[in-house]
């Protein structure tokens, strides 16, 4: 494959990216969350409690707009609320056993279908995938 240029690379990789989360998202377990609820589990998961603020600005979401998304959360039974130990005016959301078996299922279903994608290729387009991961995620890390 002839070597492209920065503005072709750049654009390649936008919309192989923009592709496979595409086909990530399809593959979501269940369908009784939004994309929105299913994105604050998943902070939940990753980062672990915190308050409606910190969610709402980990998410890139307006304070008001998490709210409504934690009391959807709460109705169902995947976040709860508690007291902030530090200020009795703020609470501290955090996952249930419901909302991490949901995130779980979640996981897996999404990793199921990228290990049959995977299974598909020979070990050295693997070997480039693996590279291609550590470099996309160093590339994610760095903030503008």
């Amino acid at each position: 494959m002839p070597e492209a240029s920065d503005g072709e690379l750049t654009s390649r990789l936008r919309l192989a990216v923009v592709r496979l989360n595409r086909r990530l998202r399809a593959q979501r377990a269940g369908q009784g969350l939004s994309l929105t609820q299913l994105s604050a589990l998943s902070c939940l998961h990753k980062c672990g409690p915190m308050s409606p603020g910190e969610l709402a600005a980990a998410e890139g979401v307006q304070p008001p707009s998490m709210t409504r998304v934690i009391a959807a959360l709460e109705e169902q039974g995947h976040v709860s609320r508690r007291p902030n130990p530090d200020d009795g005016r703020q609470a501290i959301v955090a996952l249930t056993g419901s909302g991490l078996a949901r995130i779980r299922e979640d996981i897996c279903a999404r990793e199921a279908w990228l290990d049959r994608r995977l299974a598909e290729l020979d070990p050295g387009e693997r070997d480039v995938l693996a590279r291609a991961a550590e470099i996309i995620d160093r590339m994610a890390g760095n903030k503008d």
